[in-house]
This record gives structure tokens, C-alpha cells and sequence, in this order.
């Protein structure tokens, strides 16, 4: 009897373990949803920061390469790949809108090596050539220092540094606009409870201290940028009174 509630208990953790790992998995790209859907509706993405790519497909590419040197659970090495993809598709969807947008005839684009420029190009493709060309810079430092310990340790403090600051370039360019206008308030929701059960999974899971850190300022900056929708919801209401 009590071999087989053993033995339940332990399929109903397996099964909660392996939901638990889906959601690490794909959580991550649900908060993008709204968004998307917002940029689509309005036709507009100038309320959404595309820094925020920046950052995420930067942390992503990192962490990957951080899971070569110290391989680290699958799930948050497969998480990686999908939020990579999912910046992408933010990306080309910003880049569209824009294109359809556009007044001037002038673009920038990567190949200009105009740094006051980067990050804002015209087309997809130019930010395809940076994610590329940085893949191929990163692979060939890592698989250059890739039997140093702190080489590898110092990759993954970098790629988690990045991923926590996910959300500053959202919060910096509310605070320029002096507005959230534009920005899916939806995604930030979805942010903040999605960034506690990561940082819980991390605990739990016992994943390096770079994860715990990282989701723990990831959680503080969630809570900024409510504060910058109650804030600046409620000065815009003042003025239309």
C-alpha cells in the first residue's frame, strides 16, 4: 500500500516537473503575445522599445554558449532558442510596420557602421547580419577559451547581466516619453509573475547562482515599470481633466 503511494507521489512530481519545464520552456515568449497583437492592431510600434530584442537575443546567444562550457538544465537551454526566435518575429513585425510607415525614403542600415544609427535600421535583414555575425564572434571565443573555468562562469554572469536587464530599455524609454503609451501593459503582467516562477524554478532546481540573480532584478524591474503605468496613466489623466 504504501509502495504504491510512494509511487504516485513520485508520477504526479514527474508529471508536475515535466509541466513546470514546458512552462520554462515557452512561458517566456507568451508576454510577447499582446504585444504583438497590439503593434499589429494600432500599426504603430513606436511605443514598444526594440532594445528589449537587443537585450533578449543577446542574453539568449550567450547563454547557449554558456551551456556548451557547463550544461545546465535542457529546458533553459531549449527556452533560449525559443526566445530567440520570438525576437525575431518582434523584430520583423517592428521592421514592417515601420517600412509601411516611413515618410523618407532614407534608411540606415548596419553596413553604414554608423554607430548613431545602431540598432534603429531599416530593414530585417540587417538585424539577421548582427545576430549572425555575433553567433559566429561568440563561437569562436568560446571554443577558444572553452577549457577555462572562469572563462566559461564569467560567459554566463554576462549572459544573465543581459537577460536582467530586459526590461531597462522598456523602462528608460517610458520615462523619456513621459508615457507607456504604446507599450502592451498586458506584456508587463505577464512579465512579473512569469519572472517569480522562473526565479522560483531557479531556486528549486538548484541552477547557478547567475539564474537566481538574474531573475531576482529581472522581478524588481517588472515592479518599476507598473509603477510607471500607475505614475504616468494617472498624470495623463490629470491633463485630460
Amino acid at each position: 500500500m504504501e509502495q504504491g503511494s510512494e509511487e504516485n507521489m513520485e508520477s504526479s512530481w514527474t508529471l508536475l516537473s515535466g509541466l513546470a519545464s514546458g512552462v520554462m520552456v515557452f512561458g517566456g515568449a507568451v508576454p510577447y503575445i499582446p504585444q504583438y497583437q497590439d503593434i499589429q492592431r494600432t500599426n504603430n510600434a513606436e511605443g514598444f522599445s526594440t532594445r528589449v530584442c537587443l537585450v533578449l537575443l543577446v542574453a539568449n546567444i550567450l547563454r547557449i554558449f554558456f551551456w556548451i562550457g557547463k550544461q545546465f538544465e535542457l529546458p533553459l537551454l531549449l527556452q533560449s532558442v525559443v526566445m530567440i526566435l520570438t525576437m525575431l518575429a518582434m523584430l520583423h513585425l517592428c521592421c514592417s510596420i515601420q517600412s509601411s510607415n516611413r515618410v523618407s525614403s532614407k534608411q540606415h542600415h548596419i553596413t553604414d557602421l554608423d554607430l548613431r544609427y545602431f540598432w534603429s535600421w531599416g530593414s530585417f535583414e540587417d538585424y539577421l547580419i548582427f545576430c549572425f555575425a555575433f553567433t559566429l564572434l561568440c563561437a569562436f571565443i568560446t571554443f577558444l577559451f572553452l577549457d577555462w573555468v572562469l572563462f566559461v562562469e564569467a560567459l554566463g554572469s554576462l549572459a544573465v547581466m543581459f537577460e536582467a536587464m530586459l526590461g531597462m530599455p522598456q523602462l528608460l524609454q517610458n520615462y523619456n516619453n513621459r508615457s507607456t503609451r504604446g507599450m502592451s501593459v498586458k506584456m508587463v503582467l505577464l512579465w512579473t509573475p512569469g519572472d517569480i516562477f522562473k526565479t522560483t524554478y531557479f531556486v528549486i532546481n538548484e541552477s547557478p547562482t547567475q539564474f537566481v540573480v538574474c531573475g531576482a532584478v529581472q522581478i524588481l524591474i517588472d515592479v518599476a515599470i507598473l509603477l510607471q503605468v500607475g505614475y504616468y496613466g494617472q498624470d495623463t489623466r490629470i491633463k485630460l481633466g
